[in-house]
């Protein structure tokens, strides 16, 4: 079943409940997660509602429920939902008041959603994924997890419309990350990402696959990289909570090596999946 929660109820996931005056309906006005669910636990919750509370703080939003409840809220609606395969979507708005830019004088929204997982197809992660660049966009604080992501949005329909799985950013020259994805790109057995600054999310994900990386032995630099660099990797791969660990076969139409996904690919992939099969 497909569960909702609305500022303290229960509901169907389905059911029309936004109030025209909700600050995120109007002004994108708020910060959210995503939490993946595998055989009915969530995996690195907490990690997750750290940087929730960190969103939040950064655009002056006080949080509604306290880590702990919101911890409680989520539990019980996986338990509602009887899903064991799920993704937990959860945001906070600064709250239901008449449209004005100031901040009102009320108290913050929570709401989430529990669905069905979305599922990657086991042949993109043998035969790797297609990718294009396109020129960054977005607002100057993306490190930031906040509703505001219409620039993602159009980013990742133009992928789509060139038949691509994921559009690449690209600002002052530089690789960011991808539409809804961080990026790694493998050269020389050393792993390359571009580091942590305002400019991009400091990805769950992400942060998982280093520490992975460097229990392997793998040698790993925070370092900025060009779409050129991207392109002559011996492999790349994308990571986010929905995707995992997907592998880059392709950069502009110009494949990546031979185009098959890499050992050291291959291997925090594995590894990344033991963490939860644990």
């Amino acid at each position: 079943m497909n569960i909702g929660f609305i500022n303290g109820e229960y509901i169907n996931a389905d059911e029309a409940v936004i109030p025209i005056d909700e600050r995120g309906h109007q002004f994108g006005d708020g910060v959210y997660e995503v939490v993946k669910i595998y055989n009915s636990l969530p995996f690195l919750l907490d990690e997750h509602l750290t940087r929730l509370k960190e969103s939040a703080s950064a655009i002056q939003l006080k949080l509604p429920y306290s880590l702990d409840d919101i911890k409680k809220i989520i539990l019980e609606g996986i338990k509602r939902s009887e899903l064991l395969n799920a993704e937990v979507y959860f945001q906070v708005t600064r709250g239901i008041a008449p449209r004005n830019h100031l901040f009102p004088n009320v108290s913050a929204s929570f709401t989430m959603t529990i669905k069905p997982a979305r599922k990657v197809s086991e042949q993109s992660y043998y035969k790797g994924i297609k990718t294009i660049t396109t020129k960054d966009e977005r607002w100057a604080n993306c490190h930031i997890k906040s509703l505001n992501l219409l620039p993602n949005v159009l980013a990742k329909q133009k992928a789509n419309n060139e038949e691509s799985y994921e559009a690449i950013l690209i600002k002052d020259g530089y690789v960011t990350e991808g539409s809804s994805t961080n990026v790694f790109v493998v050269k020389n057995n050393t792993l390359y990402t571009t580091p942590l600054t305002n400019n991009i999310l400091s990805g769950i994900t992400r942060k998982n696959v280093l520490k992975l990386a460097q229990k392997l032995d793998v040698e790993v630099l925070e370092k900025s990289f060009t779409t050129e660099f991207l392109i002559s990797g011996d492999e790349a791969f994308l990571t986010s909570t929905t995707v995992e660990v997907l592998p880059i076969r392709s950069v502009n139409n110009k494949v990546i090596l031979n185009g098959d996904p890499g050992p050291i690919t291959k291997l925090l992939h594995e590894s990344f999946r033991q963490l939860y099969a644990e």
